[in-house]
């Protein structure tokens, strides 16, 4: 078993502009390093064995700034990348009106996300059982993580706030089924 920690990075000059940063870098703002900053002084060394990180630019900033305290492993993973919104990426939310079930190729649909939540979690079990694992994502898709786990849509799973703490315990049956049917019922 795996008691996974799942925390989002902090607040980025692009979520405070409301723009679709989906893979691309972001940039952590003052408040984002401040509540980083925050975070890592809630958070105790020895409750985790190590920090898994998206790989891109925000949330490796996040987990170097909880890292200056917690002096933990830190391993990367693309994996734990936000969703991939094609050509969306670098627009303003407020400006895309296009219903859900008609994204374009381009944008990672539900089976495509369904699927990255559950490679991440056998991925977290085939190299990391039975550790305690600090895990540093992105809003979105950590809500898809924790819709896969408890077999629920996303559209039911709370939104993440920046810096957020969530704990679940990751077995081999959580990864045993499929995203559920009504994985993503609409993006919101």
């Amino acid at each position: 078993m795996i008691c996974l920690t799942l925390t989002r990075h902090g607040q980025t000059t692009e979520n405070q502009e409301g723009i679709l940063q989906g893979q691309s870098p972001g940039h952590l703002n003052q408040t984002g390093i401040e509540q980083a900053q925050q975070l890592a002084t809630k958070l105790k060394a020895e409750d985790y064995d190590l920090i898994i990180c998206s790989d891109l630019e925000r949330t490796r900033l996040t987990a170097e700034i909880i890292n200056k305290r917690l002096c933990l492993p830190i391993e990367y993973t693309p994996l734990l990348r936000e969703r991939d919104w094609g050509e969306y990426t670098g627009l303003y939310i407020r400006d895309i009106i296009m219903p859900p079930s008609k994204f374009p190729p381009s944008v990672e649909n539900a089976t495509q996300l369904g699927e990255r939540a559950k490679h991440f979690l056998e991925f977290l079990l085939e190299k990391h059982d039975n550790k305690r694992l600090l895990a540093v994502g992105h809003g979105y898709f950590n809500r898809c993580v924790q819709a896969f786990i408890e077999q629920k849509s996303v559209r039911k799973t709370p939104r993440w706030e920046n810096t957020e703490l969530r704990i679940f315990n990751i077995t081999p049956k959580t990864v045993t089924h499929n995203a559920p049917t009504d994985f993503i019922v609409s993006e919101n």
